[in-house]
């Protein structure tokens, strides 16, 4: 689950990207006045937030574990920092947001992520974006400050960095954004330091010359990225909550993403959105509460699994697991699925992974391949209608 939220949120204000006017990845993103999008931190008092249940709600949905934007572009720290005033802390909510979810997210079992925008459009020595700074132009760096300021700016960042990776115990993940605004964020350095305080962290791609994992954002790679990924995905348009939005993707769409994702050996991070108040969108709820349905009964399909067959063996995303592998039908089978290319007397046993149900097969080979002790082949699998679920149905066959 990834989680966008601050106090724009309750001017159903998409993150940060108001500020500057927009952004051509976010067609459904606002443009207002640099004063007005800070304005409602003053304001800023979500009495229904209630990170208990919004953990709940991440592990009842099947995920593994919880990145909270801890800072975005806007430079709104949700925790209580000791290098700025531009925070929770000094709203009208006061408590510190990010550490209600860090206990809440490790009560659920579940691993704690944090988003940290490398970026920050309202502190003086980044220099902060304004009117005049408009339009912004996604490439081009920001006006540059004076070394001295630079140096300041990067001692405030890396201040901040290591009240969150030493105030909230172990952060499993560490989330950067806003790279690309520049070349020069003492990379090397910073992951040194980064390291020093949590071992064990993984650092997304987005530091660069950095990274444990790739971050393709809103859509699955046709091929899958080297070593670990994840795709971050919203469900919307939106990654903020923004009322005017209701380009909602169905349950079945993010079941089927994550179904892809989990064939090439990724992880899905899909985004939720608080209101202002702090409560989930009812569209949002519907949706995790689809997803959790699901990995209910077909998680074993997911969790745990590397990719499985190849393109050519089978139509559709497959994983596995030892010695089973899963099929992921995400079109509707005419009586049966053919899997080609297996050791076909292996086979033991198929099912219908969420039931159980036995599902009937039969093997061929050819000719000559038959007269090997353990000839490959093709495995046809019985489908019956009443089988097929509404979203997708996993097929387990099971090797000996």
């Amino acid at each position: 689950m990834f989680v966008h939220w601050d106090h724009a949120s309750q001017q159903g204000l998409e993150l940060s990207w108001p500020l500057v006017g927009g952004v051509f990845a976010l067609p459904r993103c606002q443009s207002v006045g640099v004063e007005q999008y800070h304005s409602s931190a003053a304001t800023f008092d979500p009495t229904s937030w209630d990170p208990v249940e919004l953990a709940r709600t991440a592990r009842r949905a099947g995920m593994g574990y919880v990145v909270f934007t801890a800072k975005h572009h806007s430079g709104y720290a949700m925790w209580h920092t000791d290098c700025s005033d531009f925070s929770i802390e000094h709203s009208p909510y006061g408590a510190d947001i990010v550490a209600g979810l860090v206990e809440a997210v490790r009560a659920e079992g579940l691993r704690v992520g944090i988003y940290f925008s490398l970026s920050d459009w309202h502190h003086p020595d980044y220099p902060a974006f304004t009117e005049a700074d408009k339009p912004y132009v996604v490439g081009a760096s920001p006006p540059r400050p004076n070394p001295g300021a630079w140096a300041r700016y990067l001692e405030f960042m890396t201040a901040q960095l290591t009240e969150l990776l030493t105030r909230y115990g172990r952060i499993d993940v560490l989330w950067f954004d806003g790279g690309w605004e520049r070349p020069d964020w003492g990379a090397e350095h910073l992951e040194e330091t980064i390291r020093g305080l949590q071992p064990s962290i993984l650092i997304n791609d987005r530091l660069p010359g950095v990274g444990d994992f790739a971050t393709p954002e809103q859509f699955v790679p046709d091929e899958a990225p080297a070593g670990r990924w994840e795709t971050c995905l919203t469900m919307n348009e939106s990654w903020g909550w923004n009322p005017d939005d209701e380009e909602y993707k169905s349950g079945r769409q993010l079941i089927h993403t994550l179904c892809e994702v989990a064939g090439k050996g990724g992880n899905l991070l899909v985004n939720v959105s608080p209101k202002g108040d702090g409560s989930l969108p009812d569209p949002q709820k519907e949706r995790l509460e689809a997803l959790g349905t699901w990995m209910a009964a077909n998680g074993r399909a997911v969790r745990g699994t590397s990719p499985g067959l190849r393109p050519a063996q089978f139509y559709g995303p497959s994983t596995v697991r030892g010695e089973t592998t899963y099929l992921h039908l995400l079109m509707r089978p005419y009586d049966s699925v053919d899997v080609r290319d297996v050791p076909v007397r292996r086979v033991q046993a198929v099912r219908e992974l969420a039931s159980g149900r036995a599902l009937g097969f039969r093997t061929r080979t050819g000719v000559i391949e038959g007269l090997l002790p353990e000839p490959r082949g093709t495995l046809t699998i019985e489908v019956p209608a009443d089988v097929v679920g509404d979203d997708a149905t996993v097929v387990a066959i099971e090797m000996g």
